[in-house]
């Protein structure tokens, strides 16, 4: 489980790059062998000192890999630097062009109703020949619903799909890769937070300027003060504690 990972603070970071994951990943789909993807930032090591069970899943996951500049620096003042960031929405970007290339099915799962939809047409004009498994909504509270969750436990093993990319949310999403990835039996699933609405146009991203130094978070605020300021300004400032915390972890 992993490649090249190594204790960081309250988790896991599996130090590859990006191209190193995505061939991992490749031969995971050849093998069909089952698998997690979470892509951890500020907010998700927060979770996983306030959440046992969060922890669980993150540090049982096939992949974990760095999403966040402000980890980058945090493990670089640590002395052991991370190879590079590798971003959830980036990553979905460039494995639906390996899966255009190489005849890799994709299924979208989460969303509000008919954007998924969406964000598979886009991705299909932007990647010609990409095959969309399927796509679909779940409605709200699905997860207190066992008959729905069967339902698309179903949806999924009737797709046959090769990859698989979940945006709800955290902890949402991984709770739910987490309890059906062997029952709906795709080979590799992602937590992928907002890509989808990413994808459809229905959010924006921050340039990629903004990425490159790490504002990311300043941008997504200005854009959403009202949704965003309890977890940017007041949940994410914790990670200042937790740096000193686990400063002597190896």
């Amino acid at each position: 489980m992993g490649l090249n990972r190594m204790p960081f603070m309250n988790s896991y970071i599996d130090n590859i790059t990006e191209q190193e994951a995505i061939a991992y990943i490749e031969d995971c789909i050849k093998t069909r062998k089952i698998g997690h993807v979470i892509t951890p930032n500020v907010d998700q090591i927060i979770r996983i000192e306030r959440n046992s069970y969060f922890k669980k899943i993150c540090n049982n996951a096939e992949l974990l890999l760095t999403d966040g500049t402000p980890l980058l620096w945090i493990a670089k003042l640590y002395g052991r630097p991370i190879k590079e960031k590798i971003c959830g929405s980036d990553l979905v970007s460039d494995l639906c062009g390996v899966s255009a290339k190489k005849g890799y099915s994709v299924f979208l799962l989460g969303a509000a109703e008919g954007v998924a939809v969406k964000a598979a047409e886009n991705l299909k004009r932007k990647y010609p020949g990409l095959n969309i498994a399927g796509t679909y909504s779940p409605p709200f509270g699905f997860e207190k619903d066992q008959y729905e969750i069967d339902k698309i436990n179903k949806i999924l093993l009737d797709s046959k799909a090769d990859l698989l990319f979940v945006g709800m949310g955290v902890p949402k999403q991984d709770i739910f890769i987490y309890e059906n990835m062997y029952k709906y039996q795709i080979p590799m699933s992602f937590s992928i937070g907002a890509t989808i609405d990413f994808e459809a146009g229905v959010q924006k991203r921050a340039p990629k300027w903004i990425n490159k130094i790490g504002m990311e978070w300043l941008y997504r605020l200005c854009s959403e003060p009202k949704r965003m300021f309890k977890r940017y300004i007041i949940d994410d400032l914790q990670i200042v504690r937790l740096v000193w915390k686990y400063r002597k972890v190896k």
